[in-house]
């Protein structure tokens, strides 16, 4: 978990990054291999791994510092996403091949597929591990993701 007592003295929290997202109809959150959060405000049924739409920050937005930290094998990083009083958390690794250039999405991979839009790699999670009633809340258009980007020194 990205607030784990049991590792408090053994990581340190770099960075974090908080903004926030909105639910739309089209959510499916059904990919088992990717989670995506998107600027876009449109959705179709198609995008099987995206949860959110309409997100408040990007890749590209992520100061150099953070970039920095990303670019490390040693960082984890940890999305953490509440709506209404829900929260996911999903876990992934940095790596010298990430890029953060993409303006339009973040997507956290279960393998180690790198570009610019990769979050991170290795990821515990996909859209489709996610606790069913937690997506099924963010098909309403009017919910609020809020998210919590966190960068750890392993």
């Amino acid at each position: 978990m990205c607030n784990d007592k049991s590792l408090e003295n053994a990581q340190s929290v770099m960075r974090s990054v908080h903004f926030h997202a909105a639910g739309h109809a089209n959510v499916l959150g059904e990919h088992r291999t990717t989670l995506e959060i998107t600027t876009e405000s449109d959705l179709t049924k198609r995008g099987t791994c995206v949860i959110a739409v309409r997100a408040s920050q990007t890749l590209r937005d992520l100061d150099d510092e953070i970039r920095s930290l990303a670019r490390k094998k040693d960082t984890r990083i940890c999305l953490k996403m509440t709506v209404d009083d829900q929260t996911e958390e999903v876990q992934g690794w940095g790596d010298p091949g990430l890029t953060y250039t993409d303006n339009t999405s973040m997507v956290a991979r279960r393998s180690m597929y790198r570009c610019g839009r990769t979050l991170f790699v290795n990821a515990d999670k996909a859209a489709s591990n996610l606790d069913r009633e937690f997506v099924r809340r963010l098909r309403d258009s009017s919910a609020v993701l809020e998210c919590e980007l966190l960068y750890f020194n392993e």
